[in-house]
C-alpha cells in the first residue's frame, strides 16, 4: 500500500478507549496484516462459514446501543430491521464517509488508519441485510484519502474478503469507493444516494425512505463509517461488552474531532458520557494558558454552548442534550477567550449559505438573509432590530425544508445570539468587536 500521507497525528493513546482507531497503536496501522493480527476478518468468516442468523446479528447490535456516529443518532440496529431481507431483487448498502462540515474530520482517519475495519464492517452488514452491493461515499476533497481506501480494498478482494463467493460459501459481496466532488449537501443520505446515482446531489422529500426506495430506487441501508467500523469489535466482544463502554442510551466509544484553540487537536476514541473537562484535557487544554470562552461540541449545526454550560457536562447524547446543546457528530470546536462570536458567526453563516443545494426557498432564500445580516453586523452598519430580524428568519428556515441543512444554518445562529447577546449588541453600537484592541 501507499505511504501514509502525514505522521499519524495521535495523543495519549494510553489514555483512549479505541474501537475505532485500534490500529493506531501499531507500527503499520492500515495495513492488512496490522489488522488480521488484531482479529481482522474473522468475525465476518465466523458468520459467514457458520451461517449465523440474521436476528441474532441485529440483536447484538441493538443490544450495543450503537447509535449512528454521522449526527442523526439514529439506532443502528433498529435501522438495520426496516431493511427487507427478502426482497426480491437487488438490494444496495452505502456507507456514507462525506463529512464536510467545519470541524469534521474522524472519518477521514478511519479510511486513513483503519479502513479494514471499515471493510469488514460493511461485509457484515452485507450479509446481515442480504445486500451484495456497498458503495463508500467519500468526500471530494480527501483524494489522497480516497485512494487509500482504494488500495485497501483491492488487499481485500485479493485475500477474499471481498467478491465472489466468500470463503467458499455463497455469499457474495462487492464494494466499491465512489469520490464525491466537496459538496456538504451530499452528506444527506438522499443527496448522497442521488450523487451516486449521478445525479445533482439534492435532497429527496422523505417518504419514501431509502429502506424501501434507495440507490436506483431499490432498498438501501445508509450508515456512517465509524458506525460500520464499530461492527467488528461489537461482534467480537459482545453487545453487552459495547453497551457498557458508554452510559445510558450512549452505548460504546465515541471519536471526537477536537479542533480550535486547544494545545492538540485531534481524534479522541473515549467512552461515551466522558465529562467534556477530562476530553479537553486529552487535548492538552485550552492553549496558551487562556480561557475557555465557548464550544460547539458536535458540529457547527449543533447549538454553542458558553463555558459556564458545557463545562460540567459529560458527551453523550443525554449529557449534552441536557446542558442544551447535542453530540451531532462528535465534532468539537474550542474557543478562547479571543474570539469575537460575531466574526465566528458571519464565517459559518457563509458556509451554510455557501453550501445551501437551492431547493427550498426557505433555505436557499433564507441562508442568504442570515449572512447579509451578520455580514452587516461586522461591517459596521448594523442595527438593533437585526437581532429580532435574525431571530425571525431562523425560525422560517427551521423545519420548513427537506433535509436539515435548514435547521443546521438556523441553529448557530440562534444559539450565538442567545448566549453572547452583548457582543452582537456592542458591534452594533460602535461598529467594531469588544475585543478589538484586547
Amino acid at each position: 500500500m501507499m505511504a501514509a500521507p502525514e505522521p499519524v497525528l495521535a495523543h495519549n493513546l494510553d489514555k483512549q478507549t479505541l474501537v475505532c482507531l485500534r490500529t493506531l497503536t501499531e507500527p503499520q496501522p492500515r495495513s492488512l496484516e496490522t489488522y488480521q493480527k488484531l482479529g481482522g476478518y474473522e468475525q465476518l468468516k465466523r458468520i459467514v462459514t457458520g451461517k449465523v442468523k440474521a436476528t441474532d446479528i441485529i440483536s447484538q447490535v441493538k443490544l450495543s446501543g450503537l447509535r449512528g456516529r454521522g449526527g442523526a443518532g439514529f439506532p443502528t440496529g433498529l435501522k438495520w430491521s426496516f431493511m427487507p431481507r427478502y426482497f426480491d431483487g437487488i438490494k444496495y448498502l452505502v456507507c456514507n464517509t462525506d463529512e464536510g462540515e467545519p470541524g469534521t474530520f474522524k472519518d477521514r482517519d478511519i479510511i486513513r488508519y483503519n479502513p479494514h475495519q471499515l471493510i469488514e464492517g460493511m461485509a457484515i452488514a452485507a450479509y446481515t441485510l442480504g445486500t451484495r452491493v456497498g458503495y463508500n461515499y467519500i468526500h471530494g476533497e480527501i483524494w489522497q484519502d480516497y485512494k487509500i481506501f482504494e488500495a485497501a480494498l483491492a488487499e481485500a478482494r485479493k485475500a477474499g474478503f471481498i467478491g465472489e463467493n466468500l470463503f467458499g460459501t455463497d455469499f457474495s459481496f462487492d464494494l466499491y469507493a465512489v469520490h464525491g466532488y466537496g459538496a456538504y449537501i451530499c452528506g444527506e443520505e438522499t443527496a448522497l444516494i442521488e450523487s451516486i446515482e449521478g445525479k445533482k446531489g439534492q435532497p429527496r422529500f422523505k417518504p419514501p425512505f431509502p429502506a424501501s426506495y434507495g440507490v436506483f430506487g431499490k432498498p438501501t441501508t445508509v450508515n456512517n463509517t465509524e458506525s460500520f467500523t464499530s461492527i467488528p469489535w461489537i461482534l467480537q466482544h459482545g453487545g453487552q461488552a459495547f453497551l457498557e463502554l458508554g452510559v445510558a442510551n450512549s452505548g460504546g466509544s465515541k471519536i471526537f474531532s477536537v479542533s480550535g484553540h486547544v494545545e492538540k487537536p485531534g481524534n479522541y476514541e473515549v467512552r461515551m458520557g466522558t465529562p467534556f473537562a477530562e476530553l479537553l484535557e486529552l487535548a492538552g487544554g485550552v492553549w496558551k494558558g487562556r480561557q475557555l470562552k465557548a464550544v460547539i461540541p458536535g458540529g457547527p449545526s449543533t447549538a454553542v454552548m458558553p463555558a459556564s454550560a458545557i463545562i460540567g457536562a459529560t458527551m453523550d447524547y443525554d449529557g449534552l442534550s441536557k446542558a442544551g446543546s447535542s453530540l451531532g457528530a462528535g465534532s468539537m470546536i474550542v474557543m478562547d477567550e479571543t474570539t469575537c462570536m460575531v466574526k465566528t458567526l458571519k464565517r459559518l453563516s457563509y458556509f451554510f449559505f455557501e453550501e445551501s443545494c437551492g431547493q427550498c426557498t426557505p433555505c436557499r432564500e433564507g441562508t442568504g438573509w442570515l449572512y447579509r445580516v451578520v455580514k452587516r453586523i461586522v461591517d459596521g452598519k448594523g442595527r438593533m432590530e437585526d437581532l429580532d430580524l435574525l431571530t425571525d428568519v431562523s425560525a422560517n428556515i427551521s423545519g420548513r425544508t427537506i433535509c436539515a441543512l435548514g435547521d443546521a444554518a438556523a441553529t448557530p445562529v440562534l444559539s450565538f445570539v442567545k448566549h453572547f447577546r452583548p457582543e452582537f449588541e456592542y458591534y452594533i453600537q460602535h461598529g467594531k468587536s469588544m475585543l478589538d484592541g484586547k
